[in-house]
């Protein structure tokens, strides 16, 4: 997009400036060579500071410096990291104090974002010398007295949505009103954020006023977003938030789920994908605004096409499930579940108490507890030994033989696998000699886990359809003996009187454990393997009881 930079206005500027040089022969006017020179050097020195991007010096060149200096600091600022060129093409002698010139103009900020454009000013003699009568437009087209310029990233629409596995609608860009406080809006802080908490309880009764006052006490005295608002939730509770000091409403696009039913920490990391994909697809533009802040025009740029949609690998049912599951726990809790024949992530939900502390169902690390026995059998065919003749450090290392302490790198998303307790592995070192916490897993890890049992090798995991992680790591099969042992492990934990709740589904098959008061729980049925882990356990069969809700959630149809 170069408007101002078009051939025709060229030509336009040069005829222009003809004509005014054939007006000032005809009128006689006589200017010498040594007066030309003079104010042609000053436009000279002019564009040499402009392409050093020296505003200070350059203004002391016009006849308004306080004024050239702020719109050339903030021109240059705003175009940064920009680079110009500006070039003297004409200049014309009008008499003894006046003349006109004209100048070609092109930036680059980098690569092949290219901007050219032609402009033409006037320098006058002052008492103080020739000076170039200042204007904003002699440095660039539609700038104006207090307008403002900035290089912008832009992005093509419609931005690409994120679809589900099946290829439904998943997270579509929808607009959300952001509620915010903003501390120099308000006299009395404490008021404002039990206010704010109170009117919006009916949706968000986690955000508390206390939790506002812990933001604003870190945020510097800048504004906090306290919750984001669907519209209808926004035109039910608006005229409560309104009345409220402090209390700014903001409406702004933003990538959500398109059935509110739907929440689940795979939603930030497709949302980070769709980012990703937006940034690769992203365009550029000069813009300009008015002094509040107002857009006025694109005056040059570039954009091309949208990305494709993005193909998740959620199962909106099966999520659905597994969130009613998770709610079930008074105590943190998240599930994981994963389709071992392409390493799709097909399901990830964790409770209130669980996301307080993050994203734990990828990033939360819990000693594995009983499931070291898992580790151990691989140790033992391993090393040809009998399971107890196995030491803690040999089972430590199988752990990786299932994707536990792998390091996978999924596009998008913040995960561990687990941290082992093993001598020369780049994972943090955790306590050794003490058994079943030597070693750490995340529930993604011990999902990944039960999903190289199905298997027979550790499948790479994968939040998009045909996208699967990539790791450093040798992932070598699992021999048939292994699979064969671990297997069994799995049928026989199947039988024992704290799984009986998950029996009456068919194909299932699971090892339970405890690690001190928490409860973990792995399983297979079909091409689904999950994970479960419950922090402060009320009984041995609370993880399977949580897996026994998912279950029956997902064969319960749907109103």
């Amino acid at each position: 997009m170069d408007v101002w930079g078009s051939r025709r206005f060229r030509v336009r500027s040069a005829i222009a400036l003809a004509a005014v040089a054939a007006l000032a022969i005809a009128m006689g006017s006589c200017v010498s060579h040594q007066r030309g020179s003079e104010a042609e050097g000053v436009v000279e020195r002019f564009t040499e500071l402009l392409d050093d991007q020296d505003y200070l010096a350059a203004s002391q060149l016009t006849s308004y410096p306080t004024a050239a200096s702020a719109t050339l600091k903030q021109m240059f600022a705003g175009l940064a990291p920009g680079k110009v060129d500006y070039e003297k093409t004409q200049f014309i002698g009008l008499d003894a104090e006046s003349g006109i010139f004209s100048l070609d103009v092109a930036w680059n900020f980098g690569g092949d974002r290219n901007w050219k454009y032609s402009l033409q000013g006037n320098i006058r003699k002052l008492a103080i010398g020739w000076r170039i009568s200042w204007d904003p437009a002699i440095v660039m087209p539609q700038l104006e007295h207090n307008r403002t310029v900035r290089l912008v990233r832009t992005t093509a629409t419609p931005a690409p949505r994120v679809n589900d596995i099946a290829g439904q609608p998943l997270m579509t860009e929808q607009t959300i009103n952001v509620i915010k406080l903003d501390p120099a809006k308000m006299s009395d802080p404490v008021a404002a954020s039990d206010a704010l908490a109170k009117a919006i309880e009916p949706v968000a009764p986690l955000i508390t006023g206390p939790a506002l006052m812990q933001q604003l006490s870190t945020s510097e005295g800048k504004p906090i977003v306290a919750v984001n608002l669907r519209d209808p939730d926004f035109e039910i509770l608006e005229p409560d938030m309104a009345r409220i000091q402090g209390v700014v409403m903001e409406k702004q696009p933003r990538l959500i789920a398109a059935d509110r039913r739907v929440w689940s920490p795979l939603l930030d990391a497709l949302r980070k994908v769709q980012e990703d994909s937006q940034d690769e697809h992203s365009g550029w533009g000069v813009q300009i605004f008015e002094p509040d802040g107002r857009f006025v025009s694109q005056i040059a740029g570039q954009q091309g096409p949208p990305g494709p949609d993005i193909a998740g690998t959620i199962d909106q049912r099966l999520q659905r499930a597994a969130e009613d599951a998770v709610v079930s726990a008074a105590t943190q809790a998240s599930i994981v579940v994963i389709q071992p024949s392409t390493g799709a992530v097909v399901a990830a939900a964790q409770n209130s108490q669980a996301s307080e502390h993050g994203s734990v169902a990828f990033t939360g690390l819990y000693p594995v507890g009983g499931n070291i026995e898992l580790f151990r059998t691989i140790a033992a065919v391993a090393k040809g030994k009998a399971p107890q003749d196995v030491s803690v450090q040999d089972a430590a290392d199988a752990a990786a033989t299932l994707g536990v302490g792998v390091d996978f790198k999924v596009p998008g998303l913040d995960e561990v696998t687990g941290r082992l307790a093993i001598a020369g592995r780049s994972a943090e070192q955790v306590r050794q000699g003490g058994g079943n916490d030597a070693v750490l897993a995340s529930p993604f890890g011990m999902a990944i886990a039960a999903a190289a049992i199905t298997r027979g090798a550790v499948p790479p995991p994968m939040i998009e359809v045909a996208r699967p992680s990539t790791t450093d790591a040798q992932l070598p099969q699992l021999t048939r003996e292994m699979t064969d042992r671990l297997r069994g492990l799995l049928r026989d934990g199947a039988g024992r009187p704290e799984f009986a709740s998950v029996r009456g589904y068919r194909d299932v098959t699971g090892f339970t454990a405890t690690a001190g008061a928490d409860g973990w729980l792995i399983a297979n049925m079909g091409d689904l393997a999950f994970a479960i882990h419950i922090n402060d356990v009320d009984s041995g069969d609370a993880t399977a009881r949580m897996a026994a809700r998912m279950l029956q959630a997902l064969a319960t149809p749907e109103a």
